[in-house]
């Protein structure tokens, strides 16, 4: 293992093709100069401790085809000098401390295929800031966002012009590599310089020792992206992996994530999606990883093909969500697990309360009002009996005395 500095005059060995100093202890800033390697074709300096800028001096005309500084301290913005390596694959500055926006002018890029700037400080929203164009990122098929700060939508008008990512061939695939040769003894030796990478994959961080050129994925996790899961994602038909998880995304999940036959890997957990898991995604025969736990959804969880296999962990945290693999059995006439009424059946709804509330309302005051004037009349012809038979003037009724013979005698009228 190296330590320390890498010496300046290093950097004066113009013939260099390849230098490939990972995993070290290597410190210090990289110097300004090594930007201006013309024949330098792989660069990887990832895992180690340099700080300070990326260089600006990339140089137009280079050759350079892997770039990887990942995994160090490195700071500061985005060095727009990138965009003169046109021959450029796989750009790899994840895991560093870069504060910048993200970098679109980068899809002018024609060989991009990997694109790398994981867990760094990037801020502000995913949109195309280049004259209108169909030609972002025409080879991109790999990208990985996650851990940063981006807020805002999500990128429609970028997924819609990865063309990349909508149809791969895994008929006679081979291996992303850099080519280049040596001499000895005058004999060209022919060599492949394979790429490789390190993202999470399928829950895991998963180390690519080598990648095929038919591997396409997406992790834009970990951020702040709001609003709608796009349609046109379902267009990606090439991603083997999709990652959305921890942002703020609402709505429900599109049926045309469906269409994407490829996918192995899908994680949409710690969001705010609502309304039922689509059964069209039970199509996706070769999804081994399934996570939306930690959401707002409804309904039964689909069964059948792949579904089958998910475990409990894959939908904890939809407290209205039922079916297997859950406990919790789908009972249509438990509003637990019923979604949440329109807003037109939720004002019929309210307004027959109401009208029943009226009714009650005034049925009790009927009762009430003849209750009281019971009870209050019975007071007053107990009490005030004389008072009351003197004001309305309700005589006392006339009797008649039975005699103790055989005759009755009637009482005496008073005189006339």
């Amino acid at each position: 293992m190296f330590n320390g500095e890498i010496p300046p005059q290093f950097w004066n060995i113009t013939s260099l093709q390849v230098l490939d100093l990972s995993h070290n202890n290597l410190s210090g800033t990289i110097l300004q100069c090594f930007g201006n390697l013309s024949s330098m074709l792989v660069l990887n300096l990832e895992g180690n401790n340099f700080h300070g800028p990326i260089p600006e001096t990339w140089g137009s005309g280079n050759k350079l085809k892997e770039i990887k500084m990942g995994q160090n301290n490195l700071q500061g913005r985005l060095p727009r000098s990138l965009s003169n390596c046109k021959m450029l694959e796989f750009l790899d500055l994840g895991n560093n401390k870069i504060e910048d926006t993200f970098p679109c002018w980068l899809g002018a890029l024609p060989e991009l295929r990997i694109l790398i700037l994981n867990s760094n400080r990037l801020y502000g929203t995913i949109s195309i800031k280049v004259p209108e164009t169909n030609i972002l990122f025409p080879k991109l098929h790999i990208i990985d966002l996650s851990n940063n700060g981006f807020v805002g939508t999500l990128p429609i008008d970028f997924f819609a012009r990865w063309n990349a990512m909508t149809d791969l061939d895994g008929e006679n695939a081979t291996y992303l590599h850099a080519y280049h040769h040596f001499m000895v003894n005058l004999i060209m030796i022919p060599y492949q310089f394979p790429y490789s990478m390190t993202i999470t994959n399928k829950g895991e961080k998963m180390e690519y020792v080598r990648i095929l050129e038919v591997f396409s994925a997406m992790d834009l996790s970990c951020n702040k992206f709001e609003g709608k899961i796009p349609e046109v994602v379902g267009n990606l038909m090439g991603l083997q992996l999709l990652n959305f998880s921890n942002n703020i995304l609402d709505g429900q999940i599109p049926s045309a994530l469906g269409h994407l036959a490829n996918l192995e890997a899908l994680d949409l957990s710690q969001n705010k999606l609502t309304r039922r898991i689509p059964t069209q995604l039970t199509q996706l025969n070769f999804l081994e990883v399934f996570y939306v736990s930690h959401n707002h959804l409804t309904g039964p969880i689909p069964e059948g093909q792949q579904f089958d296999t998910f475990q409990n962990s894959s939908f904890v945290g939809n407290s209205r969500l039922c079916g297997m693999p859950l406990s919790r059995k789908c009972d249509y006439y438990n509003p637990e697990v019923l979604p949440p009424p329109s807003s037109t059946s939720k004002g019929h709804e309210d307004s027959g309360l109401l009208a029943e509330f009226s009714w009650k309302l005034v049925l009790l005051g009927y009762v009430c009002g003849f209750l009281i004037g019971v009870v209050i009349g019975n007071i007053v012809f107990t009490r005030k009996h004389e008072w009351f038979m003197k004001t309305f003037r309700i005589r006392y009724p006339t009797r008649q005395k039975r005699g103790g013979g055989g005759g009755g005698e009637r009482l005496n009228r008073s005189k006339e």
